[in-house]
């Protein structure tokens, strides 16, 4: 859902914030939240396009080590929506039972320790790239087993090297910094780290799966939004980096604006990983052509924009899905039957049975393990 911080509602499931105490809050001007949409606009995109694009190397390095990563069935997929309204509102009783400081401070801890995970993982590639030539690097390799002699078990094999360890304390610092300070910046980038990972390493298997996936996800988001008031007091009680925000009054009070636009992390991801496997498709079909993940990044635009415009206009919070869905899935199967894909569209699958036991894949296996 999408809300904003002052009266004016922001992006799907996102809502009205009181940042700080809530005191000496500017109105926003018509300025300010120009630039907090254009802003929450840009930080959505950005993962989805991003993810989508790493999605595609580590869906190919699964297939050339010959492991499957775990993927979504179409049971789970109908399963999600309903997984999901039972957390929703199992937190919303929580948070009017116990007291949502105390909640809250866990969840800080929780988010702190997965936030600079996720942007290690990210981040070591660019942080890597800025250490000298000279720097003393060295690689360590560490193993964790249990048991004895054929009882022996390998729990964790993790190599790495100071390069690594570099990164990792940089994005420490900005734990420590979003520890302390919650501030709206440190907020985001955990956000954004999220928001890439879980399209990249999220697995949608089949078209049809993910059809089934944001259906429900499209009735849930409605349901809660404008049903009941579960989803708004949950966003607004739940202080940790799900959602990403921009202050609508930065032009008058700088960094230290405090009257926040959000868009939750969900509207991204959830689509995210849907035009993610539409990319992977258009490389199957091995055409050096993207149609189908530029018609579902262009949708998921169209509707993320549309969102924008009904919640200014109305005042009121919008569930995002209500109008992503709808794009998302159908111009996607549009192009494809404009196209004649339409069998192709639905009939293909990630590390299918077919590919595995292709005897080309195996001859390829065997050729990389022989190098």
């Amino acid at each position: 859902m999408a809300e904003s911080v002052t009266e004016q509602p922001v992006l799907n499931a996102t809502l009205n914030e009181t940042a700080g105490n809530g005191t000496g809050k500017i109105p926003a001007t018509p300025e300010g939240m120009a630039v907090a949409y254009t802003s929450l606009f840009i930080m959505a995109v950005f993962p989805i396009f991003i993810g989508s694009l790493r999605s595609v190397k580590y869906h190919k390095e699964q297939k050339e080590s010959g492991e499957k990563p775990e993927t979504m069935s179409s049971k789970d997929a109908a399963m999600f929506p309903i997984i999901a309204s039972c957390t929703l509102f199992g937190i919303y009783l929580v948070f009017q039972i116990f007291s949502k400081e105390y909640i809250n401070l866990l969840l800080t801890f929780y988010f702190f320790v997965l936030g600079v995970l996720a942007l290690a993982h990210i981040g070591g590639p660019f942080v890597t790239k800025l250490l000298p030539a000279s720097f003393p690097n060295m690689d360590y390799h560490l193993i964790f087993t249990q048991g004895k002699a054929e009882k022996k078990e390998e729990i964790m094999n993790y190599e790495f090297d100071r390069k690594d360890l570099s990164c990792l304390l940089v994005c420490t610092a900005i734990g420590v910094w979003y520890l302390v300070k919650k501030h709206w910046i440190a907020n985001n980038l955990f956000g954004l780290a999220f928001a890439v990972n879980g399209v990249e390493l999220l697995s949608l298997n089949r078209i049809s799966t993910g059809c089934i996936l944001l259906g429900g996800l499209f009735v849930y988001d409605i349901f809660w939004v404008f049903g009941t008031n579960v989803m708004v007091t949950v966003a607004k009680s739940f202080e940790a980096p799900i959602k990403l925000v921009f202050p609508q009054d930065i032009l008058e009070k700088g960094l230290a604006a405090n009257n926040f636009a959000m868009l939750g992390l969900g509207d991204i991801v959830i689509p995210g990983i849907f035009i993610a496997l539409l990319l992977r498709f258009d490389v199957s079909l091995k055409k050096d052509s993207k149609v189908y993940f530029y018609a579902g990044f262009a949708a998921y635009c169209l509707g993320l924009l549309t969102t924008i415009f009904v919640m200014h206009f109305f005042k009121h919070a919008q569930p995002a899905l209500l109008y992503l869905v709808p794009a998302c899935l159908g111009v996607p199967i549009l192009v494809a039957l404009i196209r004649g894909e339409i069998k192709e569209l639905f009939g293909y699958e990630d590390h299918s049975e077919k590919d595995e036991n292709d005897p080309k894949s195996e001859e390829q296996k065997v050729d990389k393990k022989d190098k």
